[in-house]
């Protein structure tokens, strides 16, 4: 029956009826629109059926004068499980009630659990899980993802290196590698000492071998600066030369710059919304309405809603809309010049290590062309220049 569901909402009704004239009964219900099925004969006098309860009222005009008697003895559909759920009113609230609870439980954080990390560390730690609102009897739903948390934890504890987060069920675990660890004994194979690029030697500390360069010396890609073999001729030893070989060395930087620059920056303009997502269907549940801005940036954060241990099909999505406008800047000649400066200098120390060191540094060229500044600069570094190379087998001076 294809409208079954339509009918099991309005409700069923199953009908005996029983006495002499039961066809010509069951043809006049029919002949005025009554719809009936599942007729069935019960015994010689007596016949049941299903009806709409909405026919009801129809069904005891017709039967009045019939001489059949009625029995309605059964009741189905929708209306008559409301009444039997109202009458049940106080089971069905607390089932509900025990649903929600567990629900509610299973979805808080009823512990913080942390390994590796002494007690001083351990306490900023907690310290700092508190002011990102990560502590016991706090739902999950409100709190960062892992991936947050583990990055604020990195940035403000200045006593960790790396931290990992993990969440099992309702208990936060944090894996802590502390920065004070005891360095592990650095073991070297035999080796010299070579330069690893073009340079002027300015100044020299050998902690092991023998330095065969002096200061003011030039030196070229490769060459040697310190020997790892030490001893009088015939008697040398071969032990792994350490030191540091402080060079002045040469770099070159270009760097162009658009006198007028076109970008997006957030204005500070935001919308929340809230939705309860079933399977791939969202359910808003606060921040109603379209997003009004022209241009913007959505930040989603979906959390997955459990109960015990179990994961649902159902998800809590929390997202920030974050409104943008067009920017323009533009630099006059002299502040042009100045920022691209200021960005070959930038670009020179992301290419060095941290102890190297800007010597001085030379404009080469500089100019404006199809509104773009172009500058080079040649800068003077004094930087270690000194790296290992293993001893050959039966090399000697």
């Amino acid at each position: 029956m294809k409208n079954r569901w339509i009918i099991f909402f309005s409700g069923i009704i199953t009908v005996k009826i029983s006495g002499k004239g039961l066809e010509r009964l069951l043809n006049n219900l029919i002949r005025n629109g009554l719809f009936i099925w599942q007729v069935r004969r019960q015994g010689v006098e007596s016949i049941t059926f299903k009806m709409k309860l909405s026919d009801v009222g129809k069904f005891r005009k017709y039967v009045r004068g019939s001489g059949c008697k009625v029995t309605f003895y059964k009741r189905e559909g929708f209306p008559f499980l409301l009444i039997r759920l109202l009458k049940n009113s106080g089971f069905l609230i607390g089932s509900i009630l025990f649903i929600f609870v567990i629900l509610l439980l299973s979805n808080m954080i009823w512990g913080i659990q942390v390994k590796g990390a002494d007690p001083a560390t351990e306490y900023k730690i907690y310290k700092e899980l508190d002011k990102m609102g990560v502590k016991v009897g706090k739902l999950q739903l409100f709190v960062d993802n892992v991936e947050s948390i583990q990055r604020q934890l990195t940035n403000n504890v200045e006593e960790i290196t790396w931290v990992g987060v993990e969440l099992q069920g309702t208990t936060y675990h944090l894996q802590v590698v502390e920065k004070n660890e005891p360095k592990q004994p650095e073991y070297l194979s035999p080796q010299n000492l070579v330069a690893k690029k073009k340079a002027v030697i300015v100044d020299m500390f050998v902690e092991d071998g023998q330095a065969v360069v002096n200061i003011h010396d030039s030196v070229e890609e490769g060459q040697l600066l310190v020997s790892g073999l030490i001893g009088k001729e015939g008697q040398t030893v071969q032990v792994p030369a350490k030191g540091e070989i402080w060079g002045e060395t040469w770099y070159r930087s270009d760097v162009e710059l658009p006198l007028k620059t076109t970008f997006q920056v957030f204005n500070g303009n935001e919308k929340r919304k809230y939705y309860l997502q079933i399977a791939n269907f969202k359910i808003p549940i606060w921040g109603f309405g379209k997003i009004e801005y022209k241009e913007y940036e959505t930040e989603a954060t979906e959390k997955t809603i459990q109960f015990l241990k179990w994961e649902l099909p159902l998800s809590y999505i929390h997202e920030t809309h974050r409104e943008k406008e067009v920017e323009t800047r533009i630099y006059s000649k002299e502040e042009a010049f100045q920022v691209a400066k200021e960005m070959a200098k930038l670009d020179i120390k992301n290419r060095l290590s941290e102890e190297a060191k800007i010597k001085g540094e030379k404009i080469l060229h500089q100019s404006i062309d199809n509104g773009k500044v172009s500058i080079a600069i040649h800068f003077q570094i004094i930087e270690n220049i000194a790296e290992g190379q293993p001893i050959i087998q039966g090399e000697s001076e």
